[in-house]
């Protein structure tokens, strides 16, 4: 009696073994089945995206200091031929607003300043271009998460239908999946909607940049040129 109450006692003090290695990123992230093909896909999309954007938007932003008052030294001077010269050498995309403006000289001022606008949406145009694709990045991250929740679901309800047993171990597997996909499907979306909105205030930040610039440049204008 004695000896079955140690045994018994023993059987229970004794935790169970536990797993010599835990789970790296990788290994969990491979737990979530086809569904991260996609979704890997989509993270690298947008990665992409985000890098040739903002590389495109950064240069778009960057003006020489002096490129106004060069322009100014040369107008004063009566070149508009230099001024024009000198904006179609120049890879700002606010020398191409000038330059738009420059080749109006001598027209009413209206139709200056809708040559400037028109030039200015090409512009912007430019800028944003495939930033729609991220916004859908962001969008449909998370769908491809919630189909394999659902996915994993299935799975894990059919393992119980098969084994006619419900235990952890016969829904560990969808319920990986189930897991895994959902918060891998949110942090791809979440990322990416931080890149558009990164994008977007750089974008306003050169926009307002052209803006101040161009209005400069229409004060020229209508200064007296000595």
């Amino acid at each position: 009696m004695f000896n079955i109450l140690l045994q018994d006692t023993t059987a229970v003090s004794l935790p169970a073994t536990a797993p010599d290695g835990g789970l790296n990123a990788l290994d969990l992230l491979m737990k979530g089945g086809p569904v991260m093909i996609p979704i890997f896909i989509l993270s690298f999309a947008a990665i992409y995206i985000f890098v040739e954007r903002y590389r495109y938007i950064n240069r778009a932003g960057t003006l020489d200091p002096n490129f106004l008052g060069q322009i100014k030294d040369l107008l004063y001077k009566g070149d508009v031929k230099g001024a024009l010269a000198y904006c179609n050498k120049s890879t700002y995309p606010i020398a191409r607003l000038l330059e738009r403006g420059l080749l109006r000289m001598g027209q009413d001022t209206r139709d200056i300043e809708s040559a400037i606008e028109s030039t200015a949406r090409v512009e912007v145009y430019n800028m944003e271009r495939n930033l729609s694709i991220l916004s859908a990045i962001a969008a449909i991250a998370p769908m491809f998460g919630f189909l394999g929740t659902v996915l994993g679901m299935i799975k894990a309800f059919y393992n119980i239908s098969i084994s006619d047993n419900i235990s952890i171990g016969i829904i560990a597997g969808g319920m990986y999946e189930k897991m895994v996909t959902s918060a891998s499907g949110l942090v791809v979306g979440v990322m990416a909607y931080m890149l558009y909105t990164l994008l977007n205030a750089k974008i306003d930040r050169v926009v307002n940049k052209m803006e101040v610039t161009a209005i400069e440049f229409l004060d020229l204008l209508h200064k007296p040129m000595d």
